[in-house]
């Protein structure tokens, strides 16, 4: 089995369908305005229920309002709810999904947070001032090689089709995700470079069973 690849930032059903033939494990829906991988609930509602359930569907969300999230939550029939701002520990309880709690590193990351959160999975992407994540820069793997945490790791932050294969040695990662990399702009996914990933990652294996289809 193949180390499972979330593709984020999905913004159309044409590049959902993409994702899941090449053998996306999960994929990601962007509900923050601020982001240009921004997606309107209402759309992804058109064509979800087209994806199959083994596919696992991810919102992602930057310090929304609880009640915002479990109703897109509810109506598009979320598996996993994805935290990419400030959320605390105590918000992440009160989700009605399992939680995958995002931490952007930076050189002076403390690890130590990651012991307040009761989540199902951490994700790190690369941390730049002022950005929630979508930097398409990777970060220094060596601050995160490490970790002792039995919470599943996923590795994010700028990997392509010459990177992650690194990435992946240095982390041992549950599970990657990709976003940038695969687009040929914001939210526009290229099937070529998809393509390109997934013959990368064969006969890589993931350290868990997150997101396995």
């Amino acid at each position: 089995m193949n180390i499972p690849v979330k593709i984020c930032g999905i913004t159309s059903h044409k590049d959902a369908k993409i994702a899941v033939n090449y053998g996306a494990s999960a994929i990601g829906m962007i509900f923050f305005q601020g982001s240009p991988r921004y997606v309107d609930p209402e759309k992804v509602k058109s064509w979800i229920s087209d994806i199959p359930k083994n596919v696992k569907k991810v919102g992602v969300f930057v310090d929304e309002k609880i009640e915002n999230i479990h109703n897109i939550t509810g109506q598009l029939k979320l598996d996993f709810i994805q935290l990419h701002g400030a959320e605390s520990s105590e918000y992440c309880d009160k989700m009605i999904r399992p939680v995958i709690k995002v931490f952007r590193v930076g050189d002076d990351f403390d690890s130590t947070v990651l012991n307040d959160y009761q989540v199902a999975a951490f994700l790190f992407d690369t941390y730049q001032k002022g950005k929630p994540g979508g930097t398409g820069e990777n970060f220094n793997w060596e601050l995160i090689a490490e970790l002792k945490t039995d919470t599943p790791i996923i590795l994010s932050g700028g990997l392509n089709s010459v990177n992650i294969l690194n990435g992946i040695n240095v982390v041992n990662p549950s599970a990657v995700d990709v976003n940038s990399g695969v687009e040929s702009a914001p939210g526009i996914k290229d099937e070529k470079k998809v393509e390109n990933i997934f013959t990368k990652l064969e006969n890589t294996n993931g350290n868990g069973k997150l997101f396995q289809r």
